[in-house]
């Protein structure tokens, strides 16, 4: 099993970033830009690139320097994955400080940033001279969902390739092969994630993620008040943050307990200099990662009304394409024989104008309120 194997439906991108492993003339640059769908497997590219740049045998994939490469622990490949809302200009310097470093035991010193797009202005410029002036064997490997998405005088500095959306058949054969799935969920899961490849191996693995799917997919039909919706939006608010602080729950006990002994407060009585800065720093830092971590999950529910309206499109202008939501037909085709394309489009703008309030800190509920009073007025065909 190579590192390539888990790059899904990329055939293309692979025998790009293998002919510059391999050295090949014109192949190869010190700044890359991955971009791609969501789930289509950006950041793995680029870990897969990163190993198989420091593998002697081209990203064999179980070598030490792939292993260590992949999951974080070699020396001299940086991963960067922030869980804040932003990466600001203190941490890109320390990066760009990093990367200056020599190799120590690989071929290349590689730093890669999982969430370029949300480099800050500020950061970008203190990235820019490294990229303008890149130190001998430093590699630079960003991901964004799209070029546009990251300030363009970094974009302009780097190759651009773009990973495609797996086909569904492909990813129920990773969960089949690689996860042990069967065939029967496998298919589904595939069908109903939309080619991303995690959310699709949460849905096969995870039968509390299949029922969380099915209560969102059932609200649409069940919007018949406006205190429908609001009791709707409240609970879809009140789940999300309960499920965040649960998943950060256990890393924020070990950050607080692994501060508190660096600072020597399980020392008694001992109250060292610059306690409570370090403490709210974490603190601050904590919150904005369970802020990240619920509109993540509120992200993931408006992914799914789309799911469904797109469905009821589907069947209101007769497309003839398939259903992603199947199991549901009975209730989409209700919904479409109740309006029209325009309410259903309608529908559809109100999603997109609810992620772009998440985007840019919107009380959830407030968003989630509003886009519910929307989603109700189109599944009763009104606008």
């Amino acid at each position: 099993m190579t590192v390539w194997d888990e790059l899904v439906g990329q055939e293309k991108l692979v025998e790009t970033l293998r002919r510059a492993v391999a050295g090949s003339s014109h192949a190869m640059t010190h700044a890359w830009l991955f971009t791609g769908p969501p789930g289509s497997g950006r950041s793995n590219a680029a870990k897969a690139f990163a190993a198989a740049l420091q593998c002697q045998q081209g990203g064999c994939g179980v070598c030490n320097a792939c292993v260590t490469a992949l999951s974080g622990a070699h020396p001299d490949v940086t991963l960067v994955r922030t869980e804040q809302l932003s990466i600001g200009v203190d941490e890109v310097r320390d990066l760009v400080r990093r990367a200056g470093a020599s190799p120590v035991v690989g071929r290349f010193q590689i730093v890669v940033v999982e969430d370029a797009d949300r480099v800050t202005e500020r950061g970008a410029d203190a990235l820019l001279k490294s990229l303008e002036e890149p130190a001998p064997r430093t590699l630079w490997l960003l991901c964004a969902p799209t070029a546009d998405d990251v300030i363009v005088t970094i974009r302009s500095r780097c190759r651009q390739v773009r990973l495609l959306t797996p086909r569904p058949e492909a990813v129920a054969s990773l969960l089949e092969g690689r996860d042990g799935v069967g065939p029967e969920l496998a298919a589904f899961a595939a069908r109903v994630s939309q080619g991303h490849i995690g959310r699709a191996r949460a849905l096969a693995r995870d039968e509390g993620a299949r029922r969380r799917r099915h209560d969102i997919l059932a609200l649409p039909s069940r919007l018949r008040t406006l205190g429908d919706c609001l009791n709707a939006a409240e609970a879809l608010v009140t789940d999300s943050k309960n499920a965040a602080e649960e998943a950060t729950a256990k890393l924020d006990a070990k950050e607080q307990e692994k501060l508190q002994q660096a600072l020597g407060l399980d020392v008694k009585g001992v109250k060292p200099k610059g306690v409570q800065t370090a403490m709210k720093e974490l603190a601050d830092h904590q919150k904005a990662r369970l802020k990240r971590t619920q509109r993540d999950l509120l992200d993931q529910v408006l992914t799914e009304f789309t799911s469904y309206f797109r469905d009821v499109l589907i069947v209101q202008t007769r497309a003839g394409a398939p259903l992603l939501n199947d199991e549901f037909r009975e209730e989409i085709e209700q919904v479409a024989s109740r309006g029209a394309p325009v309410h259903t489009l309608a529908a559809l703008d109100a999603i997109v104008s609810s992620r772009q309030a998440l985007d840019t800190n919107v009380a959830p509920l407030l968003v989630m309120e509003t886009l519910l009073i929307s989603l109700g007025r189109a599944a009763a065909g009104r606008v």
